[in-house]
Parts: structure tokens; sequence; C-alpha cells
């Protein structure tokens, strides 16, 4: 009989080293990264004022790249695509509650727990 023994913290290695997190983890950097980029660009460099549809489609492609990464990773895998989306639409969320304080405009449209809501039912 085979016994293993449960250290502490042994838990979290174990729940760090799954695919479902890590994937998760890496494309809500990337969603937090191009959505910090489309909310700077958009506020702070006004020669792109007057292509703002096509630097906003442009930007919504990226995002939509981004979370595309666990779907196509994790397509035959409903668990493990469940906890890499909602990793990633987590960090995205907090990114977006971080930019409303600074930019206020973005709590007048949407709020966060908006987001994660469109985001957790995506």
């Amino acid at each position: 009989m085979q016994v293993h023994d449960r250290f502490p913290g042994n838990e979290l290695a174990l729940v760090l080293h799954d695919t479902g997190v890590r994937t998760g983890f890496c494309a809500g950097v990337g969603l937090a990264i191009g959505f910090i980029a489309w909310v700077f660009v958009a506020n702070r460099v006004p020669a792109l004022e007057r292509v703002a549809l096509e630097r906003n489609v442009i930007a919504a492609a990226v995002l939509g790249l981004f979370f595309l990464v666990p779907v196509v990773r994790f397509m035959w895998q409903p668990g493990r695509l469940l906890v890499s989306s909602l990793i990633a639409w987590i960090i995205l969320t907090f990114t977006y509650w971080g930019l409303s304080m600074h930019f206020g405009g973005l709590a007048e449209r949407y709020s966060a727990v908006q987001i994660f809501t469109l985001g957790a039912i995506v």
C-alpha cells in the first residue's frame, strides 16, 4: 500500500502546474496588456482620434485573439476551458476595475461586475 504525505502548500504547487491555470493566467495577462494599451492609446494619443473606429476594431480583434487562446487549446476539455477562461477574465476584470479608478468614463459605461458577468456568460 502506497502512502502519500500531505505537506502544507503541496496543493498550491499542484494547482500552479495545471495547464488550465497556466493558460488562463497567460491569456489574462495578454488581455490585460491589450486592454491597458487600448485605453491609453484611446485617451492619450489625440492624433489617432480621426481613425477611432479602425483603432477600436484592431484593439477588439487583439483582445478577441487573446480570449480565443483558452478556447482553442481546451476545445474538447470543458472543465479546463471553464477554469482557464474564468481566470483570464478575472485578470481582465481586475484590470478594468483598476483602470476605471483612473479613467472615470469606464465606470460610467460598465461596472467591473458587469464586465465579469459578460465574460463569464461568453
